[in-house]
């Protein structure tokens, strides 16, 4: 499975996609509900630095808050969703993340190429409002494929072993 997880991110990273419209988040929020936590941080970590060594690393502050923002993704899986998989709390580990890592990456840009003002910090989120919306879907869509598709493979083996008794 930790595999199948970090190719699907670091593919879906690296296909053309609209910005911030990545498997990432969904990816880290199964793992952390699913996986141990050393290699649910590592799961999203590894395609990530990857996709940056391949398309080019950037300012080192927006690096930073980009990384510890991806990683609240497993953090969240494993404390909200793990041993709780239902709709509401995928969908609140969902939300949960797209804001955080929204918060956390957005202070790293603040810090690198805004005013050091409240004016530049307002901006600046403001300016983060459409990428926070299309994280928002690209984690639902990823989460809700991932959890999905756990829950039916579940079911048809629980139907399968039903049938055999």
């Amino acid at each position: 499975m930790h595999i199948f997880l970090i190719m699907l991110a670091a593919i879906g990273r690296a296909i053309p996609h609209p910005w911030g419209f990545t498997p990432l988040g969904g990816v880290g929020l199964f793992a952390g509900a699913n996986v141990s936590l050393r290699m649910a941080l590592l799961i999203p970590f590894v395609p990530l630095f990857i996709g940056d060594a391949l398309i080019g690393f950037y300012d080192l502050r927006v690096f930073i808050a980009v990384y510890i923002g991806h990683m609240c993704a497993p953090l969240i899986g494993r404390y909200l969703i793990a041993g709780r998989i239902r709709i509401t709390t995928v969908a609140g580990g969902v939300a949960l993340n797209a804001v955080a890592f929204y918060l956390i990456s957005n202070f790293g840009s603040f810090i690198t190429y805004y005013e050091h003002s409240m004016t530049g910090l307002i901006t600046c989120y403001v300016n983060g409002l459409p990428y926070l919306g299309v994280s928002l879907v690209g984690d639902s869509v990823y989460a809700t494929v991932l959890f999905g598709g756990q829950y039916i493979l579940k079911s048809a083996k629980a139907s399968e072993e039903g049938h055999q008794a």
